[in-house]
């Protein structure tokens, strides 16, 4: 018998979601990359400590009352035992929470997607890897940018030795938000982030310094060996550093710097990198997200622009609009799900697939990064070694 369409039609995951609630910011973006392919389904939602908050968001999005959660404990256990439960969590809350959050889902047998910073520490992170792999749980943090077309073909080039070996990293990301004091002005993203006891040991370093980190990693492959930190906290009474500069050496030799800042007056999002190597340069900045500028010895510059022929095919196999239709903040967020969605899944069918997300070491290698960047400051900016 011929199939018909119905037949075809794959089941959706469906996932619920922790913090997102009103006045969030990056709740709704998470739920924008997810739907951007329509492959999971929100269902289930405990999305502010105020349940009467979440009561409103929950009917903004028409979830069912009874998948309506008074505190992410609760939804964590009801929804493990529901038969239809949810496949997947998101967690969208400030970092103090993203270990006791993360925990009580994975010890649930509920795979995880948390912001970055994974956690407040990187002991943390090592218990939440310990639980997730002895549970046979997927685990993503999002570090968006990697989703982005164009940083998939610098890795490509890069890995592939396009370039040659890499000599010299440099990686920025600039902001200006906090330039004045606007925690003291009711600004919720900043009160939080400002706070020690729910942002942790960094601000700065931690917001946003974790994401440039990453960056390097996911393009180079390249391990820190030691770094070298200055971080400084601009504004009276602030506790935690608004920027940080930080110079890297890497195994193998390569060495770079990194400048991470929320008080670059003039700087929306500012992210970009500069990797050298010993036959070209390659830089992508975010703010220009499909362009790749390449620097080969004794040729002109070129600028690949996305959505052409001259690409890895597999980095094609991810372009979703045509070249010349600037691909957004909300397409590398959807790259970001469909792997992660994807690897679920195919181990809920029983198989074992290849995923290209950031998975928990990546979101423990930002904590010792963190960690290691304050260490240094606090040692008079010493080199400290990983």
């Amino acid at each position: 018998m011929k199939e018909t369409n119905q037949d075809q039609k794959k089941e959706k995951l469906l996932y619920g979601m922790v913090g997102g609630g009103p006045g969030s910011f990056i709740g709704e973006v998470h739920k924008m990359g997810i739907d951007l392919d329509g492959e999971a389904e929100l269902a289930a939602g405990s999305f502010s400590r105020d349940y009467e908050k979440t009561l409103i968001t929950g009917s903004h999005y028409g979830l069912s009352p009874d998948r309506l959660y008074r505190t992410f404990e609760e939804m964590a256990d009801a929804e493990a035992k529901r038969e239809n439960g949810i496949d997947f969590v998101v967690i969208t809350t400030p970092n103090s929470t993203h270990y006791p959050v993360s925990k009580a889902f994975l010890e649930n047998g509920i795979h995880v997607v948390c912001d970055k910073p994974l956690t407040m520490t990187s002991e943390e992170g090592r218990e939440l890897k310990r639980i997730a792999e002895s549970k046979g749980l997927r685990f993503c943090v999002t570090y968006t940018y990697t989703g982005y077309t164009m940083v998939k073909q610098a890795r490509q080039m890069i890995l592939n030795g396009d370039i040659g070996k890499v000599r010299a990293v440099r990686g920025q990301y600039l902001q200006g938000w906090l330039a004045t004091q606007v925690e003291k002005e009711g600004s919720k993203q900043a009160s939080w982030r400002c706070d020690p006891k729910q942002s942790g040991i960094s601000n700065c370093m931690g917001d946003i310094g974790t994401h440039i980190e990453n960056m390097i990693a996911y393009v180079t492959g390249l391990e820190i060996e030691a770094v070298c930190a200055d971080l400084t906290s601009y504004g009276d009474g602030r506790q935690l550093d608004n920027d940080g500069k930080v110079m890297v050496k890497y195994k193998g030799g390569a060495k770079g710097t990194i400048w991470v800042s929320q008080i670059a007056i003039g700087h929306d999002n500012d992210l970009a990198f500069m990797v050298c190597g010993e036959k070209g340069t390659i830089e992508w900045h975010q703010e220009d997200p499909d362009h790749l500028i390449v620097n080969m010895l004794g040729e002109s510059k070129r600028v690949l622009s996305r959505g052409n022929g001259y690409f890895y095919p597999e980095v094609n196999a991810v372009i979703r609009i045509p070249s010349g239709h600037v691909e957004g903040h909300f397409v590398a967020f959807a790259n970001i799900y469909r792997e992660f969605i994807k690897d679920v899944a195919a181990l809920k069918s029983g198989k074992t697939i290849q995923a290209d997300y950031p998975g928990v070491d990546a979101g423990i290698n930002g904590n010792v990064f963190v960690e290691k960047c304050v260490e240094s400051n606090n040692a008079d900016s010493a080199w400290v070694k990983y």
